[in-house]
């Protein structure tokens, strides 16, 4: 006769605690770290399919796009501006080379950000600010001087 282990909720149990940069790049669940995080390109999965961490939590809004757009879109517009100014190309040449630059460049960076920013909002516990009303007084700091 073998020992039953008694089982855990798959909720309770204890997670190693993961960096939000590889799960962000590895697309997976930033509790498990075997789930998948993405149910389509961009499209967040409603829950992880092995722990079953609800991704409601998970708002990065238009994070990624913003550190696309600053770090990533503007050196391809400067590229085809520089193509531009220095050599007055014709439009077909932007077409195969200046369009291609930035799709490539500006496309596939989104969804590991994405993962990224999710991943991070998990790890730190991130939530939507809250006001304090003028009848909630503040905790009192330690150690402040009258």
């Amino acid at each position: 006769m073998s020992a039953r282990l008694p089982s855990v909720p798959v909720a309770d149990r204890p997670y190693a605690r993961l960096s939000p940069f590889t799960c962000g790049m590895r697309a997976c669940c930033p509790r498990c770290g075997e789930g998948k995080l993405f149910d389509g390109f961009l499209k967040l999965a409603p829950r992880c399919e092995v722990c079953g961490l609800d991704y409601s939590f998970a708002d990065p809004a238009d994070g990624p796009a913003f550190f696309v757009i600053c770090f990533v879109c503007v050196p391809a517009v400067i590229f085809g501006l520089w193509l531009e100014v220095a050599f007055q190309v014709p439009y077909w040449v932007h077409l195969v080379t200046t369009l291609p630059v930035l799709l490539l460049t500006c496309i596939p960076p989104l969804r590991p950000l994405k993962g990224w920013m999710v991943a991070s909002q998990f790890y730190y516990k991130a939530e939507e600010g809250r006001l304090v009303m003028a009848d909630e007084a503040p905790p009192a700091a330690s150690g402040a001087r009258d």
